[in-house]
């Protein structure tokens, strides 16, 4: 009964958006305590849905609940608009619509003071959630695809939130504004790459309704190139969406707009649509052992290069949002070499190994959106009592910031993988996942090699870069601005604190309980032939316990976060290590290139400047003189003959006559011309 009417799920945070759009400045707050309310029934439906799928015969079977209607049909193609709900569909709808909740409500304290600019916020982040639980739902490619712009579009309001009238003034506002124009202009290349992948699945399959393409059979009577094709264009727009590599240069800048947006973009909705598509798309993926190698080496170059830029920025936000860039590699590279060792493999070993990276990758997609939710809306309480994002100006909070101090902290142990917590379940499973193509000694095993080291040194520089925030954060002598500091936060604001550090350290024995057999990715050989299932892997939690506590690069991992943990508080806590001897006050050459952000700015500037500027002047020119000419032409012709015309008008009966005279002379010369030389 709930499955049939979770249509509702995002229509009720469209309806908060609605609301709240036209009269949130009648209600308290803006329309933020409406907002709340269609938030928190989305997530009671949403879990209502989830129990009775999970509880349901379509999951022992492991079948989708899907019901759509004809949206539009053109020849043999077909669209549908409608929802698709399997095991992956429940996990991404939950965490999502829960976490969306804690900020929301955390949003009442952080936003208080907006005045009538609350409205407009309010209704922003409710469409935006709208949208992402409509991806989620979506049962076919073109209506993820409507909703994956209605988060874009979102992005770029909530990100330029302050670009009119910015709390640090003028320049902050029009930083906040270019940050937008980024952010939307950068995954819009993304976005085109997702519709002409679109376009090129719709001419393979008739249709883009995913039991058509995810379906063994129909797959093997598609060409195989235009798979391989359609789903390189597909992972392009998660390139952009996601912050992957070499787009992941919008996300640190996004960090412009409100502290609670960066925690729903980084956590709860956004770029996190990016690793589901992947996810989503995996019976299509696998198809190709190269799409899959592709995707492992983008998620892996990107958590190396993103961990790295993080290691000396000083600004608090930039350094959770740099450690978002480098957890989504991670999630990327995961499902990559889980996949790559299915495409190899086929139905062989999938049971056993190749399963362990789609686990991996969905699991700690699940921990990160908690412990990151935490650890931006930390951040944000830092900075609503302190003032400010600059590190260099904190210190000492601790002893003010008592509740916000220790959540911070269970948040930064982790994501830095410290034993026991959620982020060490599934990073170790990342990691293992990347090594298992080597293992087995398939045909790329030296590149999964090197990424699997790639990973385990972004691990190293994840824990001392998060505990460097830490440590020059809470610890310490005060600095300038907690002497400033109001203290702790209103318990609007604390309350999703303390309730996200509790599923930031209790999320990932949730794989002990059953989840491993829910976030899973499954090929079964039925004999007649392949199906494609999601869930029901054969995991257990007795078994991943084993793998994790046998594996030798468990603790080689490990030791390398822990190593991180200490070597920052070496430097930033008892000082005894002075950070100025690796980075010579900011003058060494690494020092200098990571501060560049690796020059990725620059460059964006510079293809702009000498391509996007010199396509934009060739279309204009074609515009000007072939479009516009031609119109213009055609304009001045018919405005110059009904001017010749007119003058034939004269209103003398006299000239009429004549005319006439005139046509019938000519008309009776052209008969006797055909008549006598035409032969007619």
């Amino acid at each position: 009964m709930f499955m049939e009417y979770a249509w509702l799920i995002p229509f009720l945070p469209l309806m908060g958006f609605v609301i709240v759009g036209f009269f949130g400045n009648r209600f308290r707050e803006g329309g933020g305590y409406l907002a709340v309310g269609f938030a928190i029934a989305a997530f009671a439906l949403a879990a209502l849905t989830s129990y009775e799928y999970l509880t349901s015969d379509l999951y022992a079977v492991s079948a989708p609940f899907v019901t759509d209607v004809q949206w539009l049909a053109f020849g043999s193609y077909e669209l549908n608009f409608g929802i698709y709900i399997d095991s992956l569909t429940c996990v991404m709808m939950l965490f999502s619509s829960f976490i969306s909740t804690m900020i929301f409500v955390y949003s009442i304290g952080y936003m208080h003071g907006e005045g009538k600019k609350k409205r407009r916020y309010y209704a922003e982040i409710s469409l935006f959630l709208s949208g992402m639980l409509g991806l989620i739902l979506a049962s076919n490619y073109l209506e993820m695809f409507i909703f994956w712009e209605i988060m874009g579009v979102c992005s770029y309001l909530l990100i330029g939130f302050w670009s009119f009238k910015h709390p640090d003034g003028d320049e902050a506002s029009i930083k906040a504004a270019s940050a937008a124009k980024k952010a939307f202009l950068v995954t819009r290349l993304g976005d085109v790459c997702f519709m002409t992948g679109l376009f090129v699945l719709l001419w393979s399959f008739g249709n883009l309704d995913f039991t058509t393409l995810f379906d063994p059979a129909v797959i093997l009577t598609t060409d195989s190139t235009m798979i391989l094709i359609g789903s390189l264009l597909l992972f392009g727009g998660v390139i952009g969406k996601s912050a992957q590599f070499p787009l992941q240069d919008w996300l640190p800048d996004a960090m412009a707009g409100p502290t609670t947006v960066s925690a729903l973009i980084h956590a709860a909705t956004m770029v996190k649509a990016g690793v589901y598509l992947v996810a989503r798309s995996y019976p299509l993926f696998i198809q190709h052992a190269d799409v899959m190698l592709i995707v492992a080496i983008i998620g892996g170059v990107t958590a190396f290069i993103a961990a790295s830029m993080a290691m000396n920025n000083m600004n608090l936000k930039r350094v959770l949002a740099y450690s978002t860039i480098s957890q989504l590699g991670y999630m990327i590279m995961a499902l990559g070499a889980g996949g790559y060792v299915i495409a190899i493999e086929g139905a062989v070993h999938v049971n056993v190994l190749a399963c362990v990276g789609f686990t991996a990758g969905v699991f700690h997609m699940i921990n990160h959106a908690f412990f990151k939710a935490l650890l931006f809306m930390c951040a944000g309480s830092v900075i609503h009592s302190a003032g400010t994002e600059d590190m260099r100006k904190l210190g000492g909070l601790h002893k003010k910031m008592k509740v916000t101090s220790i959540t911070m902290l269970i948040g930064s142990l982790s994501i830095a993988g410290f034993p026991l917590l959620s982020g060490f379940w599934s990073k170790d499973l990342i990691l293992e996942a990347t090594m298992e193509p080597s293992t087995l000694g398939l045909p790329a095993g030296t590149i999964f090699l090197i990424l699997f080291a790639l990973g385990a040194i972004t691990a190293f520089m994840t824990a001392f870069y998060m505990f460097r925030m830490w440590f020059m954060t809470f610890a310490g002598p005060p600095g300038e601005a907690t002497e400033h500091s109001h203290g702790e936060s209103p318990r609007t604001m604390t309350t999703p604190l303390i309730i996200l550090s509790v599923f930031a350290i209790a999320s990932g024995f949730l794989i002990f309980f059953g989840l491993a057999d829910i976030l899973t990715f499954n090929v079964i050989d039925r004999g007649a032939g392949l199906e494609y299932i999601f869930g029901h892997c054969g995991h257990t939690g007795a078994h991943i316990l084993e793998s994790i506590v046998n594996n030798v690069w468990t603790y080689v991992t490990l030791a390398l976060g822990l190593f991180g943990i200490f070597l920052a508080y070496l430097m930033y806590c008892r000082r005894t290590i002075d950070p100025g001897r690796f980075n010579s006050d900011g003058e060494s050459p690494i020092y200098k290139f990571l501060t560049a952000r690796y020059f990725f700015p620059q460059l964006y500037n510079q293809i702009a400047l000498k391509l996007g500027y010199g396509v934009a002047k060739g279309v204009e020119y074609v515009d000007r003189n072939l479009i516009d000419g031609t119109v213009d032409g055609i304009a001045n012709a018919v405005v110059g003959g009904s001017g010749a015309m007119r003058k034939m008008q004269t209103g003398y009966v006299r000239n009429y006559a004549a005319y006439v005279v005139v046509g019938v002379i000519v008309l009776i010369a052209l008969l006797v011309f055909l008549v006598k030389w035409g032969g007619v």
